[in-house]
């Protein structure tokens, strides 16, 4: 396999990140499992970089990615000894094309991620373990020493100041154009 050069290398990482959302829900319609997807979007992230050379620009950078994901999710199954796939693969990569594009809301994302980490640590680690692990609050609350009802409310401020803190940002900025 020829060695990837750097500009190649870029490219496939920048792709690849305009295609996560889809991927993501590809991968996940895939497995129906919300705690695996995430090691299987890296897994084919990180085969994708390796396979980078192979990528041809111009070539139709998503149908190579989900065919990587595809591969993957099967290893992930076979491996697992789990039932074969829990929808049409066709299926899914329709319900994949009609996901948002978040890479055209990459200022709100921005501002997302500013705005998160304007949160007081144990706000942004509560946010962190609820949302991005998908913990409910009653596994997050012993992991912080909280009551249940503590994460609640603390997931619910810290959505309000993050909602707020966006709301200023792209006012803001909306002010400046």
């Amino acid at each position: 396999m020829p060695e990837p050069d750097k500009n190649q290398t870029a490219m496939v990482q920048r792709l690849f990140v305009q295609h996560l959302v889809p991927l993501r829900g590809f991968l996940l319609g895939l497995t129906g499992d919300f705690h695996r997807v995430d090691d299987l979007v890296q897994e084919t992230f990180l085969t994708a970089l390796e396979k980078a050379a192979d990528f041809e620009e111009g070539g139709n950078f998503r149908a190579w990615i989900f065919a990587i994901g595809r591969f993957k999710v099967l290893s992930f199954l076979r491996d697992a000894g789990r039932e074969p796939l829990l929808f049409e693969s066709d299926v899914v990569e329709r319900l994949a094309d009609a996901a948002p594009d978040f890479s055209a809301n990459d200022e709100r994302m921005r501002h997302l991620q500013a705005c998160i980490e304007k949160l007081a640590p144990h706000s942004r680690r509560a946010m962190e373990l609820h949302y991005q692990h998908g913990h409910p609050p009653r596994d997050v609350a012993p992991a912080m020493g909280w009551s249940v009802n503590a994460v609640r409310v603390a997931l619910s401020r810290a959505r309000a100041a993050v909602r707020e803190c966006i709301e200023q940002r792209m006012a803001m900025e909306g002010a400046r154009r």
